[in-house]
């Protein structure tokens, strides 16, 4: 499966999050992921504990894809940005992504634009050498920075090489909910890359429920345990986008 764009298609893909810390704590979690039926798998491998060995984390890819057929998403989410702490520099993290994307079956990588430029356009080539779809992201866990900012970030990933663009930010009032929407329907109509954006904590709720309206192709939701403030779990994160388009289905 291959994300190249939103037509046709009447829901946005729902992706899990795989966060365990042991080889057998992610495969367990992937056996309950996959009762749920997701579109996509992220694996969030900033919470393996031996993410400093490139074989085990190879492996570990092989064995979930072995265990099913959805495509993986690997991410090593930056404590910047909201991810766990790990051992690796970033240097040492580029070079894992490399191998990854050379030795394994993941169908798409996650990197943060905010990252060296240099660092950048090596994994988006090494993505790109090895046929895996590239989303470059930007995260603000404190505020929704203001919409020329945002766009601003979405077209330099876009320049970058990103296959997917994306943004994820945290409201700090409902006016930013709205706004974030907006913003997002307006990159979608200016980028030819498809765009991914949220609104994070309790109140974002609603952008991961309607943000396919405004042009986000995928949204996230719980599979056992929550990889982002706000995420819903995946059954009701899909009921509820499905009751929303019964309701208003000229969105369509």
């Amino acid at each position: 499966m291959t994300i190249k764009s939103f037509e046709g298609k009447k829901a946005p893909y729902i992706c899990t999050p795989l966060t365990g810390k042991t080889k057998e704590d992610v495969l367990k979690q992937v056996e309950n992921v996959v009762q749920q039926s997701p579109d996509l798998i992220e694996w969030r491998a900033d919470f393996f504990t031996d993410l400093g060995s490139t074989d085990a984390v190879v492996e570990l890819i092989e064995e979930i894809k072995h265990k099913t057929d959805i495509p993986l998403l690997f991410t090593i989410r930056s404590v910047n940005e909201g991810g766990e702490a790990i051992s690796l520099n970033e240097e040492a993290k580029v070079q894992l992504i490399q191998e990854i994307c050379r030795k394994t079956t993941v169908e798409l990588v996650d990197y943060e634009t905010a990252n060296e430029a240099v660092y950048v356009k090596e994994v988006c080539k090494a993505a790109k050498d090895n046929k895996k779809q590239i989303i470059l992201s930007y995260h603000n866990f404190s505020r929704t920075p203001d919409n020329a900012e945002i766009e601003e970030r979405a077209k330099k990933a876009e320049a970058l090489g990103a296959d997917i663009v994306k943004f994820a930010v945290m409201p700090e009032e409902k006016a930013d909910v709205l706004r974030l929407l907006e913003v997002t329907k307006k990159i979608d109509n200016a980028l030819q890359a498809p765009v991914v954006s949220m609104s994070m904590g309790d109140i974002g709720g609603l952008s991961r429920i309607i943000g396919w309206a405004y042009g986000s192709i995928i949204t996230f939701g719980v599979g056992v345990e929550s990889s982002a403030p706000g995420q819903i779990p995946a059954g009701k994160l899909r009921q509820a986008i499905k009751q929303t388009q019964e309701l208003i289905p000229s969105w369509e």
